[in-house]
């Protein structure tokens, strides 16, 4: 049975009047203008039942009546859109780096946008950030206030439904954990309006199938780099019995250093980081006396490499560049090829940063799903990087609070 807690999303709708206006205004959005006979023929419901409900949304003007089709035989049929300036949605990214929120209509297009880095602090201290970044947002905006209904937040870490827990398991910054109530109240005692949390893995996948065409599938996976996986089984986001499906590591900081030493074999379940432990191989490497275009681009300061700086010497052809990033493609891929087997989805979208190098990842991806994923699955699935690659999230959250608003119609 699906777990619904104050504060989280709506993944599974129960209700049959919610699923209607689900069904009906999601239509609408993805192949308006339409007819209220396509609607019908479309969602297999009846053609009065479907007249009632859009006649309600008429008249919260949510829908609106945009003219006629061409007719087919007898009476031309009215069209319908949806009223993306009906009402407005807050997303949020609290990534492992970053904070940033937007402002979207109802069609998930971005009217503000604030960004700021992510403050050193445990997680329950970082409510009055998240409220500068939505201020800032919607200060920038210029939308009446009372149009904003929903605030989605995606966030790093787990969420833990059953305990009402959210887990920072980033161990650079140090594990902390905060409840999810708590940081939800703090959000709308400064804002009122209802904020609902996710995964940040999760709202990526749903952002890159309401948003990408190519990925608009019933069954998909999105890999954040090493940190998350967001999971679309039959349409729905799925997160398991407590919230905390789409961990794609284990536990190492429990063992002791014999331990490790005879845990080798399993590198491609340890933790390399949202950057998959490319910029530690590339100051490693630079260490020993690798001559490399990556030590140049930072003049010659190691403590300056970034990602960023990795993929540009791969695309300037740098040898050490490319094999860093190749060999992150390969090892990802076997954690790709891993799901591929266990879901046998339609599409993996892959995002997180390093997908940016472009070819050379993608396609070492794709070499290690090819080798060991089994045929049949491998046969079907599409391995794509983002298309909405940094806001991936954060219009996956906006999306999902525009979700909300459909829902309770």
């Amino acid at each position: 049975m699906a777990v619904k807690k104050e504060g989280v999303f709506t993944y599974h709708v129960s209700q049959d009047r919610q699923r209607k206006n689900l069904a009906i205004l999601e239509l609408i959005r993805k192949k308006g203008p339409i007819s209220r006979a396509d609607i019908s023929r479309m969602l297999g419901l009846n053609i009065v039942s479907v007249s009632n409900y859009l006649d309600f949304y008429i008249n919260k003007k949510m829908i609106l009546e945009v003219g006629y089709d061409v007719s087919s035989g007898g009476r031309r049929p009215e069209l319908l859109e949806l009223n993306a300036k009906s009402a407005y949605t807050v997303g949020v990214d609290v990534s492992p780096e970053t904070i940033k929120a937007v402002v979207t209509d109802l069609q998930v297009n971005v009217v503000s946008s604030a960004y700021a880095p992510r403050p050193d602090v445990n997680i329950e201290d970082l409510p009055p950030y998240i409220n500068k970044a939505i201020e800032e947002a919607t200060d920038k905006s210029k939308v009446e206030k009372g149009l904003i209904k929903n605030i989605g937040i995606g966030i790093s870490g787990i969420i833990d439904y059953i305990t009402g827990a959210i887990h920072d398991t980033d161990p650079v910054r140090g594990r902390s954990k905060t409840g999810l109530l708590k940081f939800c109240k703090f959000i709308e005692q400064k804002f009122y309006i209802p904020v609902y949390i996710g995964n940040d893995a999760s709202c990526a996948a749903f952002g890159e199938k309401t948003l990408n065409h190519s990925a608009d599938v019933d069954n998909l996976l999105y890999i954040y780099s090493d940190v998350g996986l967001g999971i679309v089984i039959q349409g729905d986001v799925y997160c398991g019995s407590s919230g905390c499906a789409g961990e794609v590591q284990l536990v190492f900081s429990c063992l002791q250093k014999d331990e490790k030493n005879t845990m080798r074999e399993y590198t491609h379940l340890r933790p390399w980081g949202i950057d998959l432990g490319v910029v530690m191989k590339a100051v490693k490497a630079i260490d020993k006396g690798i001559s490399s275009e990556i030590f140049k681009l930072v003049g010659g300061d190691a403590s300056k490499i970034t990602r960023e700086v990795i993929i540009n010497a791969a695309r300037k052809k740098d040898k050490l560049a490319i094999e860093l990033v190749s060999d992150a493609g390969r090892n990802l891929g076997v954690r790709v090829a891993y799901l591929v087997n266990i879901f046998n989805p339609d599409i993996v979208v892959i995002g997180g940063g390093v997908e940016k190098s472009g070819e050379m990842f993608m396609d070492a991806i794709k070499e290690s799903v090819k080798k060991f994923a089994f045929e049949e699955p491998a046969s079907i699935v599409k391995i794509i990087p983002t298309l909405l690659e940094d806001n991936a999230v954060v219009l996956g959250a906006a999306a999902l609070a525009a979700r909300e608003v459909f829902i309770e119609a």
